[in-house]
């Protein structure tokens, strides 16, 4: 049921003379799992380092290294790959391949296919770091971004000469999402602001305590991670540390509900969805203790006198009115009573949908990677959908999502930097 923007897809991947070659492998791997077909185009150098039937048992496909070569159907090879592409990927792409791309020559079926394709193009750098610091490179990047050549890295790191700098090959699950950031730009949801909140927020009782919940931030990082991969421009809002968020997703940390309500309400008149899964504490101690509360000085009970706080939603209906947009989703994470609970905050909270799951299932509550909702709308329809990934159970929210946008207009660009 997931969205995958790779899936269908026809990935040229260019590979060049350098050691990081090898990570290309595990790269055309990871594309070829998520559906793409991947086709292959090695250098004379980078056959030098990784032989060109690793990449034809990965792919299933021959890989071009000849200049003159006619592929299988007879059609000259870099035109051929140059019109079937939907993203050229050159990984690792070297100081001599960049410089070749910069000024436009066409000497081997690399930098041809590259000349002849109007797909996108992103490069994956890889060189030592004199190399990549030099004024050279550094006047061939600016002209190969000026051209809209997307780039991914070089990350700081052991270099092959076993000096330490930049100059390092990203990984490959990195240059793995940035393909899926240019395939998703004609998503469902592109040219959208999507702003998710995850996690539990955490109020503090003295430096060291706090009053929380279980809530891991599984949910509203697959939530990111599907507007992303659906086109949207994505803030997440998270109190977690211990998840790593999605590649291009602009993040916002906060950790009491008082934080997490000023992020939202600061850009709600720039977002067009505002999906709220964050399990957010619903009381707080009335003061919280400068210092570490001492056992010795509590002695054998220690009393709290917890207030409510602030409820976001409700903060959020109010600055909203009775404007369409943003489209508001909320979470509604019960024990007992699901359906009748949710239906009431839908209402209260004047939301467009509600996704109702109960936490007490061991497959749908806080920390699994299933979740099993029902979703909740204002006219009264109710859709349950079975046990499902937090990833799927995202995308069935997303869809839902695009059709209540309808034909209302897009909110400006997000200016959170990422």
């Amino acid at each position: 049921m997931s969205y995958n923007p790779i899936a269908g897809k026809s990935i040229v991947l260019g590979v060049c003379g350098g050691i990081a070659a090898y990570k290309a492998a595990d790269l055309t791997s990871r594309l070829v799992k998520a559906g793409a077909t991947v086709e292959v185009i090695m250098t004379d150098g980078a056959q030098e380092f990784v032989a060109p039937l690793t990449f034809q048992a990965l792919t299933h496909r021959p890989v071009a290294t000849e200049m003159f070569a006619l592929l299988a159907e007879t059609e000259i090879g870099h035109v051929s790959l140059a019109k079937r592409a939907d993203v050229l990927v050159v990984a690792p792409a070297t100081a001599n391949t960049l410089a070749k791309l910069a000024v436009g020559l066409a000497d081997n079926m690399l930098t041809t296919t590259a000349l002849a394709t109007r797909a996108p193009i992103l490069c994956a750098p890889a060189m030592e770091s004199a190399m990549w610091d030099s004024p050279a490179t550094r006047s061939n990047l600016a002209a190969l971004k000026a051209r809209g050549v997307a780039f991914v890295g070089p990350a700081e790191g052991r270099l092959a000469s076993g000096a330490y700098g930049i100059g390092r090959m990203a990984e490959p699950q990195e240059i793995f999402d940035a393909v899926t950031l240019l395939l998703a730009r004609h998503g469902d949801l592109a040219d959208r602001h999507v702003l998710v909140t995850a996690g539990g927020t955490r109020e503090p009782i003295d430096p060291v305590r706090f009053v929380g919940n279980h809530s891991s931030g599984k949910m509203g990082y697959a939530l990111a991670q599907a507007a992303r991969d659906r086109g949207a421009a994505v803030t997440l809002v998270t109190t977690s540390a211990a998840l790593v968020p999605p590649a291009g997703v602009s993040v916002v940390p906060v950790a009491t509900a008082d934080d997490m309500a000023g992020a939202v309400l600061e850009r709600l008149n720039r977002i067009d969805a505002l999906i709220m899964a964050a399990a957010v504490a619903d009381y707080r101690p009335a003061q919280a203790a400068e210092h570490k509360i001492k056992k010795e000085a509590g002695g054998e009970e220690l009393m709290l006198r917890l207030v409510r706080t602030i409820d976001i939603l409700a903060e959020v209906a109010v600055a909203r009115g009775h404007k369409p947009s943003p489209v508001v989703v909320g979470f509604a994470a019960e024990t007992q009573d699901l359906l009748t609970n949710a239906g009431a905050k839908l209402a209260r909270k004047r939301l467009d949908l509600i996704a109702a799951n109960d936490v007490s299932a061991p497959d749908s509550g806080f920390g699994a990677d299933t979740n099993r909702v029902t979703l909740l709308f204002p006219d009264g329809r109710v859709e349950p959908l079975p046990l499902l990934s937090k990833l799927d159970v995202a995308h069935e929210i997303l869809t839902r999502v695009a059709a209540l946008f309808g034909e209302a207009p897009a909110s400006p660009a997000p200016v959170d930097a990422e």
